[in-house]
């Protein structure tokens, strides 16, 4: 009989477990959650392939995270917590100056991070960095005189806006491309695409340029509302 079966000596200590993976900070499973969406896109995002970045076990970001949307959450939110605002700067602007220069550097910050883009369409974000920018775009449009009413759905659809042309970028950076449609359009029949051809030295339009128009657009909307 080997000493390996033997049966252990009565009143011994039991043989004591071997000690478990240690935590992983927050920040840095976050972080890691941020790259491999940036570089894989939302789909790869998953607790397996995550602890597989993280060489961890997917035990420790259940200490963490109940779940995926809830980990979705906490990562929006980081993204969020990127998007740059000078409170000072935002303090002399008018109110639709500043509406405008909220939408602004929520699509540039979301420009950084085009394949997180997705994911704010599978919860409303109400993580602190969310409710924070949330905050600061309905006092701009309170302090402007808007309405309750006309605030909330104004910040609404600046913000499902934003989101709309930040899920598009993912698709919209292949420059060749464009010169392929662009070439194409000047090669027309006048005789069938007149007005298409007459317009051609401005398409396609870059969704940078789309997504400044609209916004304009919009801003010029409320404040026609706001007149009313």
């Amino acid at each position: 009989m080997t000493s390996s079966s033997l049966p252990a000596a009565r009143g011994s200590a039991p043989a004591r477990r071997p000690p478990g993976r240690p935590a992983v900070p927050l920040d840095r499973i976050l972080a890691t959650a941020l790259q491999l969406v940036d570089e894989e896109g939302a789909e790869a995002l998953s607790m397996r392939s995550l602890a597989q970045r993280l060489e961890s076990g997917t035990a420790t970001l259940y200490r963490h995270f109940t779940n995926r949307a809830v980990l979705i959450g906490h990562m929006v939110d980081r993204v969020l917590g990127e998007v740059e605002l000078d409170q000072g700067a935002l303090a002399e602007m008018s109110w639709d100056q500043a509406c405008q220069a909220v939408a602004q550097a929520m699509f540039d910050t979301l420009g950084k991070h085009h394949k997180v883009a997705p994911l704010l369409i599978e919860q409303t974000p109400i993580g602190p960095n969310a409710m924070m920018l949330r905050e600061r775009c309905l006092a701009v449009l309170l302090g402007g005189g808007l309405s309750a009413g006309l605030a909330a759905r104004a910040y609404a659809s600046l913000a499902r806006y934003v989101l709309g042309f930040a899920i598009q970028l993912a698709g919209s950076d292949n420059g060749a491309e464009r010169e392929q449609v662009s070439a194409y359009f000047h090669q027309l029949s006048p005789a069938e695409f007149p007005a298409t051809l007459a317009v051609a030295d401005s398409l396609p339009v870059s969704l940078e340029d789309e997504f400044a128009f609209g916004l304009e657009l919009i801003i010029n909307g409320l404040r026609r509302l706001h007149a009313r």
